[in-house]
């Protein structure tokens, strides 16, 4: 919201020397976010004065009219001669005064004003637009100054369009939809800077009479609590909106646009209270305001022919709906350039209504913005009044006698506040007559209730202990404060944030993070470091997910928790796995045009608990209770950390070296042991064998274990689930589960020897059937404490190893501590370790 410091001293007596500054520092300590704060009278430089055109020439033989003129502006030019300037803009004539920028000037975005020739004539200076001025969009045409400006040519401009003057934009927090407005704000400086408050909504307004202004129908009392309107005959449709009432609306950033609907949006920002106005001519018989039926059909005033539903609300006539309440109005009934008699309508709108009516028909507008926040009920006859007037003052027109009001607001209900639940609570004295003072000044009733002697702990707006208990009715324009807990943000917010000390909890040992948070710091790292780009995926699926993975039906990864109010109703379920989401990442980047990539996620997986029943109901008036933790945990759906990667196209880019290398099943292997070597599991805890698990290849998955318990899988997908999810050929995956991890063991500082090592390769023949990890940990087994190193650095298989063999040749790597190995002793341990692979797993020897 957009606000001048102009106009909100007209409410709150604010300090004439106030800082600029201070009053910012002000609005922060009140709870309310200051966006921006802009000086108009620093974004002109130069000369900005009043001008009086004294003639237009019209020159022709350009491509758009360009007009000539001159224009008087006094003695600012320093010689009193009309000042030649060329314009484009045709919304002026000969007398009209404008505001006119001289050389040597500067506009805002640093557009200097210069002298210069033009379309063949002199131009010194420009007549100023709106836009041009920083004051607002419209560049259609420029100001012209209307007869209740008093300003004559030569004086400066600035004040005669506002430009004098400190703008805020603030931005309001859903639960204080009362500072929308220029009552509020004031209201809210005045409890700062303690002075006082001069409440518009406290001017008298008639109450409605026996006789309605305009037959009206509420049907849905619920929708539309209070409904009040009034009317206004003979009302001149060519009266402008005055010049002072345009400044503050585009300072407001709202568009000028006619003076009925100008006086709506100014009671708007004034009192908060949106408001509409109808031509009564151009309504057809009584209105009804009830919900829409399905299907219905509106033509708002953007335009746009909308399809209702029978959750919005609408006001009609005899010809159907001619409002969508509370958010915009409809075109049939719109305030026109002939309207004579204008009907205007304040009413009280349920927040939850006009909330789901914008966002389903992405109407955001100003009046839909305050009601989902809340509207003070009790203001519509004020607002009502006030726009009568300023109608008849501006437009002429004589107001109705009558004035409709049918109301059904319910009074409010009183909170109990222990006297003492703030001390408690935040931790600084606030004595019982500090406490209701406070809430007075917000507005609230205060009632001392009876003493509190011992009371039940779960009572709503009641802690045990021993005290006075205060009775407080909150006022109409606080819908926010429901709770005990409310009162008491209140009374902190408005003694002080600054007295609430500051107290640092005592940060655990190990650098502050806990084993949990460094194992997953460790496997993030470890992923980065070797090239793979961490995504954060949206944790919601569909149900398809499940067949388009090939899940079998009795996989524990098909039962989902099902979200009460999704984001999207394709996406209603909770993620079992990680590759759904992170997949769906993948086939985007892929239809953006990149080719090789490498992708990981770290998050939770939510597994339901079947049969766990409802959570219990808790309050925020207390701390839940230990077994009511309990009672909700058990509901609460499991929600391990995985982790998992994806990867497609060339892990090794081509280039002038030679052709890149595809990533494949083998690389998302070697994805999971960096990441369990990451979280600190010994490579001989970890295991790799070969098996049969849904999303992968049947032939090319491996199931990873740590002490003998599956953490997880790797390998290829099967080519069905890349078909259904349009996905690249060998694209690979892994996904472990970090839950399940032991803890990391302590890991004893390795012993270096300074001997050099005797280097062996070995070539075993086995069945292809035999994973070559087997083959690794049996010549392990057989090496002895000499081999200090193995590693496979060929595969191969050929017609001359006969049908379902293959060759796996090692480095072995022999090393002793105290002494240089001799060729006998590394050559037996070799053939210790052969042995031992020939005795498990039938190897031989290649060309033995």
């Amino acid at each position: 919201m957009r606000v001048s410091v102009s106009w909100l001293r007209e409410y709150v007596d604010l300090p004439a020397d106030l800082p600029t500054g201070d009053l910012e520092q002000a609005l922060v300590d009140l709870g309310i976010e200051v966006e921006s704060v802009v000086d108009l009278a620093a974004t002109v430089t130069g000369q900005l004065v009043v001008g009086e055109v004294r003639e237009i020439e019209e020159l022709t033989g350009f491509k758009k009219p360009i007009r000539f003129c001159r224009v008087d502006v006094g003695a600012a030019n320093g010689t009193g001669e009309p000042q030649e300037i060329v314009c484009g803009a045709r919304n002026f004539a000969p007398g009209d005064r404008v505001v006119v920028i001289l050389p040597g000037g500067v506009l805002p975005g640093g557009f200097a004003i210069g002298a210069r020739k033009t379309y063949g004539h002199n131009s010194a200076g420009m007549i100023c637009s709106a836009k041009e001025l920083g004051l607002g969009d419209d560049h259609s045409g420029i100001i012209v100054l209307g007869p209740d400006v008093t300003a004559k040519p030569g004086d400066d401009a600035r004040p005669v369009v506002g430009l004098d003057d400190v703008v805020f934009d603030l931005e309001i927090t859903p639960d204080r939809g009362y500072a929308l407005s220029l009552r509020g704000l004031a209201r809210e400086l005045s409890h700062a800077f303690d002075v006082p408050l001069r409440d518009p909504a406290l001017a008298p307004a008639p109450g409605g009479t026996e006789t309605p202004a305009y037959p009206v129908e509420v049907r849905d009392t619920v929708g539309c609590d209070r409904f009040t309107a009034r009317l206004v005959r003979g009302v001149d449709p060519t009266a402008p909106t005055p010049s002072w009432m345009q400044q503050r609306l585009v300072t407001a950033g709202i568009r000028s646009i006619s003076l009925p609907v100008d006086i709506t949006n100014y009671v708007m920002l004034e009192l908060g209270q949106p408001m509409h106005a109808f031509d009564a001519d151009r309504i057809v018989g009584p209105l009804v305001v009830r919900r829409a039926e399905a299907g219905e059909k509106l033509t708002t005033l953007d335009g746009v022919n909308r399809v209702l539903t029978a959750d919005d609300m609408v006001i009609c006539d005899d010809t159907g709906p001619i409002s969508l309440a509370a958010v915009m109005g409809g075109e049939t009934s719109e305030v026109v350039a002939d309207t004579t008699n204008v009907l205007f309508e304040a009413a009280h709108w349920d927040p939850a209504m006009v909330g789901r009516t914008a966002r389903r028909h992405k109407l955001f507008s100003e009046a839909a913005k305050r009601w989902e926040r809340g509207v003070d009920p009790a203001v519509a006859l004020v607002a009502l009044e006030r726009a009568v007037r300023l109608l008849t003052e501006h437009g002429g027109g004589t107001p109705s006698a009558e004035i409709l009001d049918i109301d059904h607001v319910r009074p409010r209900t009183p909170i109990s506040l222990p006297a003492d639940l703030p001390t408690r609570r935040i931790g600084v004295e606030y004595p019982p007559a500090r406490v209701v003072a406070l809430l007075e000044r917000v507005g609230c009733t205060v009632a001392q209730g009876a003493d509190r002697l011992s009371e039940d702990p779960g009572a709503v707006g009641v802690a045990s202990g021993v005290g006075t208990v205060l009775s407080v009715t909150p006022p109409t324009w606080r819908p926010d404060l429901t709770d005990p807990a409310d009162l008491v943000e209140e009374v902190v917010r408005l003694d002080g944030y600054d007295r609430v000390p500051s107290v640092l909890p005592t940060a655990p040992p190990g650098r502050g993070l806990t084993p949990r948070q460094r194992r997953r710091r460790a496997v993030a790292n470890s992923l980065a470091e070797r090239g793979y780009v961490e995504v954060l995926a949206h944790p919601f699926v569909s149900p398809e997910l499940a067949d388009h993975l090939g899940l079998p039906a009795d996989d524990p990864r098909r039962p989902s928790v099902r979200l009460a109010n999704p984001l999207s109703e394709e996406e209603p379920l909770l993620r079992t796995t990680l590759l759904g989401p992170l997949l769906g990442v993948l086939k985007r980047n892929l239809g953006r045009g990149h080719r090789d990539l490498a992708l990981y996620e770290i998050g939770a997986v939510f597994h339901p608990r079947v049969g766990a029943g409802s959570p219990p109901a808790m309050g925020v008036d207390r701390r839940p209770t230990d077994e009511e933790f309990a009672a909700a945990d058990a509901v609460v759906p499991a929600q391990p950390v995985h982790v998992a990667v994806v990867l497609a196209g060339d892990l090794d880019p081509a280039g002038w070296w030679g052709p890149g290398r595809q990533a494949g099943w083998a690389d998302a292997i070697e994805a999971a042991r960096d990441v369990l070597a990451a979280a600190g599991i010994p490579d001989e805890r970890v295991e790799v064998r070969a098996v049969e698990y849904a999303p992968w290849h049947p032939g090319r998955c491996a199931e990873l274990r740590v002490d003998g318990s599956v953490v997880g899988h790797a390998g290829e997908l099967h080519p069905l689930v890349v078909a259904a999810l349009e996905l690249p050929r060998r694209t690979s995956a892994m996904e472990l589960n970090l839950d399940t991890l032991p803890p990391t063991p302590v890991t004893p500082a390795p012993t270096v020897s300074g001997f050099p090592p005797a280097l062996i390769d070995v070539a075993l023949v086995v069945d292809d059937s035999v994973p070559a990890e087997q083959v690794r940990r049996a010549l392990e087994a057989g090496a002895g404490e000499l081999l200090e190193d193995v590693r496979l650095f060929d595969v191969y298989s050929g017609a001359q190893l006969g049908e379902g063999r293959r060759s796996l040749a090692y480095k072995l790597t022999f090393r002793a501590p105290d002494r240089t190995l001799t060729v006998e002793e590394a050559v037996a341990a070799r053939d210790a370790a052969v042995a031992v692979a020939t005795e498990r797993l039938g190897a031989t020897l290649r060309g033995a």
